[in-house]
This record gives structure tokens, sequence and C-alpha cells, in this order.
């Protein structure tokens, strides 16, 4: 396909998702079955395009003085490919696929528009009803700090030190330029990509077919670290989805002690089984989603939630939430929060852990139901450990590059795009006596 009708084809997706409120996901899983002609070159390039279009809805409407699929699809292509309007005009000129373009006066509108003149909240590419909330959790920088959640992200991998060390897969993914990562001791990035270009199906690799590496975010990674999980212990994944942090424990842990990995939905669970073995990662047993756990109670040396949340850490990947993403939806979640925390207590024995992570930037899902927690369960003496002193231990050279704020007489971690180079993320520890 040429660029006319990949732009067209983005569009397309476009409209199919905004009026449907579909995830982009599926839209663009739809619109490739019904077009088998188009390769995955092509799709790739399709994808590229609607992404950054979501990515940037806010700022790209306001360039354009349209935030219509087809004008957020010719700014993405401008913006995303780096070309002048001239150019592009060149490049569909002749393509009987290709859609109209804007008019001269739109298209000058969007090369010479100033962002600083925008309001707040276009200038971060979010609804308005959520900027309010960010500047409360975010400060002064709000607006450069979510606007860092509209860059395309790297591909972020995880060595599995229990088959490989990191310079073994570094060198296995050396054809991709990979590198290692700026701070998480066995992370592997690979970089963002650029233009029409996409990222290796690093899961056909011969190295992570035989376990060498696995496909995690940096942030996760840390968030994994500093909850301390050790040898020998017993530990609980309440929310264990496909495994990922579960995986990531159990090479901290050694492969000794016991990791009990849970969660309530059988499909976010399901994939964890072909992890493991993968993975080599035999100190971990799996919880059907219907097996009560009530024989867990009081024994756990660290209880690890990774709590549902409105995701929007994790914005570079699926822009499309933060659109769909909705007043009713964020107290849904937070009240999901609260229970999920409550249970998790009831697991954690007597002088044991409790870490609440989040890919959430929102204090309201975040440092809010710490407060909360520590509130309603006053009798069971939990405390806020000093999470940034963990960080500083960890990773001593990179004390500036997380945020670190006081609570209830201890401390919680804020990782973003913008300082630590990784999705959004919050991580909370809590001591019983």
């Amino acid at each position: 396909m040429r660029l006319g009708g990949r732009l067209a084809a983005a569009i397309e997706v476009l409209s199919d998702v905004e009026a449907r409120r579909r995830p982009v996901a599926d839209a663009l899983k739809d619109w490739g079955l019904s077009h088998r002609f188009a390769g995955s070159g092509d799709r790739a390039a399709i994808g590229n395009i609607v992404y950054d279009a979501l990515r940037k809805k806010r700022s790209y409407g306001f360039r354009m003085g349209d935030d219509g699929a087809a004008a957020l699809g010719f700014a993405a292509v401008l913006d995303g490919l780096g070309m002048a309007p001239e150019a592009l005009a060149a490049a569909l000129d002749g393509d009987r696929f290709a859609p109209p373009m804007p008019g001269d006066d739109q298209l000058g509108r969007f090369v010479g528009a100033d962002l600083s003149e925008a309001p707040g909240a276009v200038r971060a590419d979010v609804p308005d009803w959520i900027a309010s909330r960010l500047e409360a959790s975010l400060g002064e920088g709000w607006v450069d700090e979510a606007a860092a959640l509209s860059a395309r992200p790297p591909l972020d991998l995880r060595a599995n030190v229990l088959k490989a060390d990191r310079d073994k897969v570094l060198k296995a993914l050396a054809p991709f330029d990979a590198t290692a990562s700026d701070l998480a001791p066995h992370g592997v990035r690979i970089a963002a990509i650029e233009g029409a270009g996409r990222h290796p199906n690093v899961q056909i690799e011969a190295g992570f077919q035989k376990g060498w590496f696995e496909v995690q975010d940096e942030g996760s990674q840390l968030a994994a670290l500093l909850s301390g999980a050790a040898p020998g212990e017993q530990v609980l994944d309440l929310c264990a989805g496909a495994g990922g942090k579960s995986l990531a424990l159990a090479a901290m842990m050694d492969n000794t002690g016991q990791i009990h990995a849970a969660d309530s939905d059988r499909h976010r669970l399901a994939p964890i089984h072909e992890r493991l073995s993968r993975a080599g990662s035999r100190n971990i047993q799996v919880h059907d989603p219907r097996e009560a756990l009530d024989g867990l109670f009081g024994m756990m040396d660290l209880t690890l939630v990774d709590a549902p949340c409105t995701g929007s850490g994790t914005w570079r990947r699926r822009p499309d939430a933060k659109w769909r993403l909705s007043e009713h939806a964020l107290a849904r979640r937070m009240e999901e929060q609260d229970a999920v925390l409550d249970r998790a207590a009831c697991f954690v024995r007597p002088g044991g852990r409790l870490a609440y992570i989040t890919c959430s930037l929102l204090a309201d899902e975040n440092a809010a139901r710490i407060a909360a927690f520590i509130e309603r369960n006053a009798e069971a003496g939990f405390t806020v450990a000093d999470a940034g002193a963990r960080w500083a231990a960890m990773l001593p050279e990179a004390t500036e590059r997380c945020r670190v704020s006081d609570l209830a007489g201890g401390t919680v971690v804020t990782m973003t795009p913008k300082l630590t180079g990784t999705d959004g993320f919050f991580f909370a520890l809590l001591q019983k006596p």
C-alpha cells in the first residue's frame, strides 16, 4: 500500500474508534481481518498513524482547528513522519486511494500553531475533566509530565536470570540495537519506533522461546524489586494477571520459597502457565480463581497487590483508554482498590509486608487509597514504610529519577515517563507490626 491508502485506512479506523468507543486494538484487528491484502508493514504503518493521532488528539485538534478523524490522521502523518504539507501533497498526488488534502488555511494553522497559548489540558493531551486530578497528583510540572505520556514508548524486556544474564540477552538481540536499561538491573530496551517503523516481534526469537527474557516495562521491573521479595519467603501475588511480576519475583527469590499466584479473572490468569514453563520458574503455585485462599490468611511474608486501576500510566501504549475513561469508571476502580487492599491485609503475617502497586498517576488511586486503608484498618497497625529509602539504596545514582512523597510517616514512590523513562507506576509498602 502507498501512503495514501495507509492514511485512508487510519482515518477509517479512527472513525470506528470514535463512533463505537471501542478499544483501538480491536478496531485495528477487525480492519486487518477485512483487508487481508494489507501486509504486516502496512498494518504497522496504519497502526502508527492511529496511535499517534490518539496520543495527541487534543494538541493535534488544536493545531488543525478540527479534531475529526481525517484532521487527526493528517496531523499524525505530518508530525509522525516529519513531513511538510507540500511533501505530503506530492506523496499523495495520483494516489486514487488517498483522502483529499486539507485546505491551505488548515495546513497553515497546523504548521504555525503555538501550543503555548493552548489550555493546559490541550498541551497535556488529556480530557478536561481529568486535568485537575493530574495537576493535584503531579504538581506544578503536571503538563510536561502528562505530555510525556503522549510519546511513543520503547519496548522493554527483562532478562530472566534463572536462565540467562543481561549480557547474553543483549547479544541475542543485537540485530535490534537492544541496550541495557537505564535503571532496572536486568532490563533491556529497544528504542521507541520512528516514522513508519515497527518494533521487532521478539516473541519469535529463539531467546524468548528458551525463556531467556520476558516482555515487561522497566517500571514494572522496578516495582517488583522495591517489594524486596527474598529467597525462602512466602509470597502472595494477589492480582497476578498473566504473571509478569510473579515471574520477576521468582527470579529475585532464586526459585526458592513459595509464590502463590492468584487472580479473580481466569482469562487474565490463563497465560501464566505457559510463561512459567518457558521461564523455568519452579516456586510459583497458580491458584484457580474459584479456589478459596483462606488457608493462606496470616501466613505471607509479602503480599503484593498489582491493583486494578485506570491505567493512566500506560497511556503511551493504550492512548485510546484516556478518551474512554470517565469519572464513574475512576470511582469504580477506587472501590475495587479499597476492597482488594482490605482483602490483601488478611494474608499478611505479623511482621510481614503489603506492597501496593498501580500503573496509574492519579493520587485518587494511589496515595489516597493508602491513606484511606490506614484509617479503615487502624486496629491492625499497618505503617507506611520508607519506599524512597528503598529506591535510594537500590539505585543510589538515580535518587532524583522518581517522585518520593511523604505519606503517614513513611514515603511512597511514583515513576513517570518524564522522570524514569518508564510507564507511570506507583509503589507503596505497608508493614504489619
